[in-house]
């Protein structure tokens, strides 16, 4: 299984609106990366047309990217919850993200930090359990 099916497919497939469980560093930069690199393609189609002054194109490629980066809203928050959630987090601290500033810094501190030991009130470590972060893998266990 390639990566980018292993960590951004599977995560929109099996996680899309999820936000129980815990997510591991991998499923979240590597969702983070795969998402960025095609919406800056899709961007990048955009600018191609505003260059070229074909305005359908720029059209097209900007719509695309704008429904492209909406649908991919709730996903992002769902694995950004789970990885927060694995540092033994809430959610909620993703409102961290609003201080200006240090906001944005204070969120990429804790999406770096490695995942609590074994389990916490959120779920089993998902490195122990040899997943990526779906939280229904530890429904199996008894």
């Amino acid at each position: 299984m390639s990566v980018f099916q292993e960590y951004y497919v599977d995560t929109l497939k099996n996680n899309y609106a999820n936000f129980e469980g815990r997510a591991r560093r991998s499923e979240f930069w590597y969702f983070l990366l795969f998402y960025g690199l095609i919406y800056i393609g899709l961007y990048a189609v955009a600018g191609i047309g505003l260059a070229m002054e074909i305005n359908i194109l720029a059209m097209i490629g900007g719509g695309i990217a704008m429904l492209f980066g909406l649908a991919h809203l709730i996903p992002y928050l769902g694995v950004a919850v789970r990885r927060l959630h694995d540092t033994d987090k809430s959610g909620w601290m993703l409102l961290v993200g609003l201080i200006p500033f240090v906001g944005g810094i204070i969120l990429i501190v804790f999406f770096a930090s490695e995942g609590t030991p074994g389990p916490n009130k959120f779920g089993p470590n998902p490195k122990q359990i040899g997943n990526t972060g779906s939280s229904s893998d530890h429904l199996l266990e008894v």
